[in-house]
């Protein structure tokens, strides 16, 4: 049974220890983006405990949901998910991460699907995404959910131009 969990400050270990694994954090390594602690090389994002706080205060504040995938039969988290409101956009935009190992498992669409229930309660009428178009597994997780392609997108990626789309689901 899988279940979206809310952590409390003392559950961000979890967050740390998949944002310091290179392995689940190869898909975000080689964009030049400049926020704290971020690994160009591995994607990886360092979250030093004294950070924890602060990113909690700002997830209340901003009132952005973010939530363990908590897979009830292991009693283990598998990943997360999370959608907040961008404002230069004017929309909301979510991801979904799985941890390495877990990968390949089913986890995302069950979690995806409960994401969008969850920003469907909370009022949401849309969520997007974007990803390089050669991840194919995520594509096909998020066209199965219902996200549809909306538009192609271009960026940077290890100095390179990577074709991406944008993708969005009615709910």
């Amino acid at each position: 049974m899988l279940k979206l969990y809310v952590p409390k400050l003392e559950d961000y270990w979890y967050e740390q220890k998949l944002q310091s694994d290179p392995k689940t954090m190869i898909y975000n390594a080689g964009y030049d983006v400049s926020y704290y602690g971020y690994h160009y090389d591995t994607g990886c994002i360092d979250f030093p405990k004294e950070k924890w706080q602060d990113t909690y205060n700002n997830r209340i504040k901003n009132n952005i949901f973010f939530a363990y995938i908590l897979d009830e039969d292991l009693n283990q988290f598998v990943g997360y998910v999370n959608y907040h409101y961008n404002k230069s956009d004017d929309r909301y935009e979510c991801g979904i991460l799985i941890e390495d190992k877990y990968r390949g498992k089913g986890y995302s669409i069950k979690a995806l699907k409960m994401l969008c229930e969850e920003a469907k309660s909370n009022g949401l009428k849309s969520l997007y995404d974007s990803f390089e178009i050669d991840r194919e597994n995520t594509l096909k997780v998020f066209e199965k959910v219902g996200f549809k392609i909306i538009s192609n997108q271009t960026w940077k990626k290890f100095d390179k131009n990577v074709n991406g789309v944008l993708v969005k689901i009615d709910l």
